[in-house]
């Protein structure tokens, strides 16, 4: 069968369970926790400008004007910038957190003769979590130069951007609970072509502020079914 088609049924299969109590609960709690953060971003940006801005400033032919009044709508517009930008790379820290429930949910419904794995050790998936959003940032960050450089296709740069860590990252967890990590980066780098194209349809959405922070909750999704059909081809 096709690659693509392989790929686009993988996507299918997430999609059909997004519905799927246990998505939806994993999908509530980590909205929650991120509103949390991001709750905390703004009134500690507010605290912060409060403490380092002047009352007021005068400037020529408008005299005096008043600052702490604007902090408001000052830390509003920091905290969207911050909610574009950091939504995905907050919601995947938080993910982390629930990668079993949804790989042993897609694992229930889809491949119930499987025998359990073992539950994973918390201080590592983080760690390797708040590695993979170091790397996430300051690649976008490198990449925005390509953004200004070539801004007809700066979209296209940011999918495959991001689409390659999304496959590096989550295909290596999900493969990982079941086959070890060394074995998982062998399997990962056999298949590296299907595994950034099924990064690449799954970082589309990322484009979409709020809606992107179920991108980490279909990703995983996406690539346990991507990983139990490439690893039957062995």
């Amino acid at each position: 069968m096709d690659i693509r088609v392989n790929v686009i049924n993988d996507i299918k299969k997430a999609l059909s369970q997004l519905s799927d109590p246990k998505f939806k609960k994993v999908l509530w709690r980590s909205i929650l926790l991120a509103a949390i953060l991001l709750l905390l971003l703004f009134f500690g940006l507010t605290g912060l400008l409060g403490r380092i801005l002047p009352e007021t400033i005068t400037l020529p032919w408008l005299g005096e004007l008043a600052i702490h009044g604007g902090l408001l709508s000052l830390a509003s517009i920091i905290t969207f910038f911050a909610l574009s930008f950091l939504m995905f790379p907050v919601a995947t820290l938080i993910i982390g957190l629930f990668l079993e429930e949804i790989s042993s949910a897609v694992e229930a419904r889809f491949y119930p003769d499987l025998q359990a794995v073992k539950q994973p050790n918390f201080v590592p998936v983080m760690i390797d979590a708040l590695q993979f959003i170091g790397l996430m940032i300051l690649a976008n960050i490198v990449a925005l130069l390509a953004y200004v450089i070539f801004p007809v296709v700066a979209l296209f740069i940011f999918w495959a951007l991001n689409g390659y860590l999304m496959g590096r990252e989550y295909f290596l967890l999900v493969a990982a609970r079941r086959i070890g990590i060394k074995s998982a980066k062998r399997l990962r780098k056999q298949y590296f072509s299907q595994i950034w194209l099924a990064g690449i349809l799954v970082a589309i959405p990322l484009s979409v502020p709020i809606v992107n922070i179920i991108v980490p909750i279909l990703g995983i999704a996406v690539f346990t079914h991507q990983f139990h059909r490439l690893n039957q081809q062995l």
